[in-house]
């Protein structure tokens, strides 16, 4: 089993459980997701990682596009025409070497990774900044057995550490030990979220390095 199913089914994005805690971030930051749409994005933003062979590398960082395109296609209307198309934001399909329409609630899941949003020169999602906080508000107890069972945490810790070249070593997390790692993850995110919470440009987060 590829580590991206194991995080989905037991590690650190269940989908039984990280869903709630986003809901709970969401709730903290803009009030109570009265819109049922926004639960559906909650439960499917992470589902792109199932069958991944990695959490961070060139196909984890695609697992966003699964969860945009249910969400285009159960909520967006699809444009009448080319040049609607040009109105509405596309996205490309690295496959294909075509173009896909993603609309507007597509985009609230394609955009809830920063760094594919720096990527594709745009501002993350309002669940970018929910699905973050919601790391925050995970405790330790719960997060670290998860991510240790699948594996994860060692990549995460990998990306961290200083002369690594990873996309996480610019945020100088401590890579002594799980614990200290994650309360610092924890620490960070818990910052990012809130100073970005009003859709301001999100200079913190560097651009990925791989194509």
């Amino acid at each position: 089993m590829r580590i991206g199913t194991k995080s989905i089914l037991f590690g650190a994005h269940c989908f039984l459980l990280h869903p709630w805690f986003v809901a709970a971030a969401w709730c903290k930051i803009y009030g109570f997701p009265w819109d049922p749409r926004l639960w559906v994005a909650f439960f499917v933003h992470d589902l792109g990682y199932i069958g991944k062979p990695n959490m961070d590398g060139p196909e984890g960082e695609r697992h966003v596009e699964l969860g945009a395109r249910i969400m285009t296609l159960m909520f967006d209307r699809k444009p009448k025409s080319y040049l609607d198309q040009l109105i509405v934001w596309e996205v490309p399909d690295a496959t294909s070497k075509k173009f896909w329409f993603c609309g507007r609630w597509g985009r609230l899941c394609l955009l809830h990774s920063r760094f594919w949003a720096k990527k594709l020169s745009t501002r993350p999602s309002k669940l970018c900044v929910a699905d973050k906080l919601a790391i925050a508000l995970t405790p330790g107890w719960l997060y670290l057995p998860m991510a240790t069972a699948t594996g994860e945490i060692r990549e995460y810790m990998k990306l961290a550490k200083a002369g690594e070249q990873g996309k996480y070593e610019h945020m100088k997390f401590s890579t002594d030990s799980a614990k200290k790692w994650y309360s610092d993850a924890q620490d960070y995110l818990r910052r990012w979220a809130y100073e970005h919470k009003d859709g301001r440009a999100d200079t913190w987060t560097t651009k990925l390095k791989r194509a």
